[in-house]
């Protein structure tokens, strides 16, 4: 299976989850477009070495997810989109009356809205190609609930919701809307998260890892973005095109408690 002649744009994809799906993509011959809120020599590098380590084309372009005209304009600078990845998010924990106003605002804005104005700009470019995916990355927290994270639970539930509705819209039309659940990532982030969290609680690395941070993901490992990566190439595939409006768990078991 190859992508080859198809465009992917990521979002919030300088780092983590997002670059371990675009290298993917690249692998399996998709153009592939980064984005980020930043726009540094390090955020273009990324681009470079994806583009020499695979042969496809790739550059970075800056836009900030949590402006409506930003994310058109991410997908109108890209020029085509055959494969949309709305992944750029941000997360705050705190009771909910006591949740910042413009944490809540900025949450919804970057892990929801952003994913609304991609999805519309983008469609368009998918019509006129005669074939699409869009991929959104809500999360295990779209499908079920932890205290403390109203923000983030209500956006991921939301962007869950938009993925059936985009799904329902494009069904007698190549082109299909999932989401990727995952749940626990081992990112750069929470790798660096681990040493704090061992000297809090006065354990070792492993004994962190299986009894505070993967309390809730039966498996007791965490996820990897290159598995991420490999599930976003699978929904792209010709396997998958009647894999539509749906959700896919990559969680480690954590939602079928």
């Amino acid at each position: 299976m190859t992508l080859k002649g198809r465009t992917a744009v990521i979002t919030g994809s300088n780092s983590g989850i997002g670059l371990g799906i675009a290298w993917e993509l690249a692998r399996a011959g998709a153009d592939v477009v980064l984005n980020s809120f930043t726009d540094n020599d390090e955020d273009h590098e990324l681009a470079r070495t994806i583009a020499g380590e695979t042969g496809v084309a790739a550059r970075y372009v800056r836009a900030d997810m949590s402006k409506g005209e930003d994310c058109r304009a991410l997908i109108a600078e890209a020029g085509r989109c055959d494969i949309l990845v709305n992944n750029a998010g941000i997360q705050h924990v705190a009771p909910i009356d006591e949740f910042p106003v413009e944490k809540w605002d900025a949450i919804i804005a970057i892990n929801l809205n952003s994913a609304f104005h991609t999805t519309a700009a983008a469609l368009p470019m998918m019509r006129k190609a005669g074939w699409g995916r869009v991929i959104n990355i809500a999360s295990a927290h779209g499908l079920t609930a932890s205290p403390f994270k109203s923000a983030y639970i209500a956006a991921k539930h939301g962007l869950v919701g938009m993925t059936k509705t985009v799904a329902l819209e494009t069904a007698e039309e190549p082109i299909t809307a999932n989401a990727i659940c995952p749940g626990y990532v081992l990112t750069p982030l929470v790798e660096a998260q681990i040493p704090a969290t061992m000297k809090e609680y006065g354990m070792d690395r492993e004994s962190v890892i299986r009894n505070v941070m993967l309390a809730r993901q039966p498996s007791k490992q965490f996820a990897t973005v290159e598995q991420l990566g490999g599930t976003a190439v699978f929904l792209c595939s010709d396997a998958a095109a009647q894999i539509t409006g749906t959700t896919i768990s990559v969680d480690g078991g954590w939602t079928a408690l």
